[in-house]
């Protein structure tokens, strides 16, 4: 019996192998090793605290968090029973390189005993590391677009003026505004909307890094849409000029019309911007008073300047002019008397035709003037206070001839004199 146990050692070891053999090829033939290939896992990082606890920020590069494709070798069985929500991608914040990359770990979440392998077409995670900066900035409203035509834009307001802004350093440290946008486009009255707030460098190029913590992210921004209004300026012009000289009744403006802005209901009672009695003064002057005049000091309440380039200040001159003579020739006809009693009569005897009178005033008003603008009077009883002369009798005397003319500028020079001979009636 232990003969027939022990004989033939060879031949019981090929049939061995030769079963197991069989039995592989069997199995493999059923359930054979299959790749299974699985694109854009997500990486989950971890103990990403161990990065921020030190004050610095990170930031994935190159978005080497995604694993582009993953292969998971296994059992046809195995893989039949698996999807891509089983595959489990890793990197641990513990494992941070000296040049900062994390190694990946792939496993699956179920049946990773029975995997023959699995791999991505990368192996780790490569971060940007540094320090985090803070940052509080002014947030400013800014339009954009145009209003519509005989419009403009006023002030421009927030509900809050700052903002806080935190990341890496070398993102924080190129951003110089904060800014939130309104688009104003064909409005005509007030706008309030909520704007995202938009960050800036100097160059004007907006920076938009994902890992920017913000404060706040939208603003309330209250945008004042005004009316437009071309307005003259007037000016009332003071004092009495030197002996000799004249004001014109001329202003002259540098700028004698100026653009405002303001709320339609307050335009509709406003029609000039009027610079009040005082600013101009001519007192004693002998040649044109200029004065520099700021306008936003006489705006009425709600009404602004509305020009680019132009502040408010202007030159306002009042002209002033020497007085000239000028003799006008008027009918004895047309002179009156004026105090004589009701029981004389009076008659020029000299001049015989016409009374040169001698006006002065400024030489416009001189080369227009006629005799008709001149009212010539003698006033008998004025004379006769001065003479100290009680009763009037008859006889001819040279008595003085007032004049005024119409035109105010103009006045009598000089003492014009007729001989009048008084005749009293019986």
């Amino acid at each position: 019996m232990k003969n027939r146990l022990t004989r033939n050692w060879g031949l019981k070891i090929a049939s061995f192998l030769s079963a197991a053999l069989l039995w592989l090829v069997v199995t493999n033939i059923n359930d054979p090793i299959v790749p299974y290939r699985v694109t854009d896992v997500p990486v989950t990082i971890r103990n990403t605290n161990l990065i921020t606890e030190r004050g610095q920020v990170y930031e994935v590069l190159d978005g080497t968090d995604t694993i582009d494709v993953v292969t998971v070798s296994a059992p046809r069985s195995i893989i039949d029973a698996l999807d891509k929500s089983n595959i489990v991608a890793v990197a641990d914040i513990n494992d941070l390189t000296s040049v900062d990359t994390v190694p990946i770990k792939l496993s699956t979440n179920k049946y990773s005993d029975k995997l023959d392998s699995i791999r991505g077409n990368i192996d780790s995670v490569r971060l940007s590391v540094e320090e985090r900066q803070t940052k509080s900035l002014q947030i400013k409203p800014v339009t954009t677009g145009e209003v519509r035509e005989g419009y403009m834009v006023g002030d421009a307001t927030t509900d809050q003026n700052l903002i806080r802004i935190s990341g890496p350093q070398s993102v924080i440290s190129q951003v110089t505004k904060a800014q939130a946008e309104v688009d104003v486009s064909g409005f005509t009255n007030n706008i309030g909307t909520d704007s995202d707030i938009r960050l800036y460098n100097d160059d004007g190029d907006e920076i938009t890094a994902a890992n920017i913590e913000k404060s706040i992210s939208k603003v309330r921004v209250n945008v004042e849409i005004l009316e437009l209004k071309a307005l003259p300026v007037v000016c009332e012009v003071t004092g009495i000029p030197e002996d000799g000289y004249q004001y014109t009744g001329e202003v002259a403006f540098s700028k004698g019309t100026v653009t405002v802005a303001a709320r339609s209901q307050t335009l509709d009672n406003v029609e000039a911007i009027e610079i009040p009695a005082g600013v101009l003064d001519v007192t004693d002057a002998a040649e044109d008073v200029t004065v520099l005049v700021d306008l936003n000091e006489y705006l009425p309440d709600g009404v602004k300047l509305a020009e680019n380039n132009f502040v408010g200040r202007i030159n306002v001159t009042a002209r002033i002019e020497a007085e000239r003579e000028r003799a006008v020739r008027v009918p004895v006809g047309r002179i009156l008397f004026e105090g004589l009693p009701d029981n004389y009569q009076a008659v020029i005897t000299e001049p015989a035709n016409e009374c040169s009178i001698m006006l002065t005033g400024l030489q416009e008003a001189l080369n227009e003037v006629t005799a008709e603008d001149v009212t010539a009077t003698v006033d008998l009883e004025a004379w006769m206070a001065r003479e100290e002369i009680d009763e009037l009798t008859e006889g001819s005397y040279w008595l003085p001839v007032n004049a005024t003319v119409a035109n105010g500028n103009l006045r009598q020079s000089g003492i014009t004199e007729v001989r009048v001979h008084i005749i009293e009636e019986e």
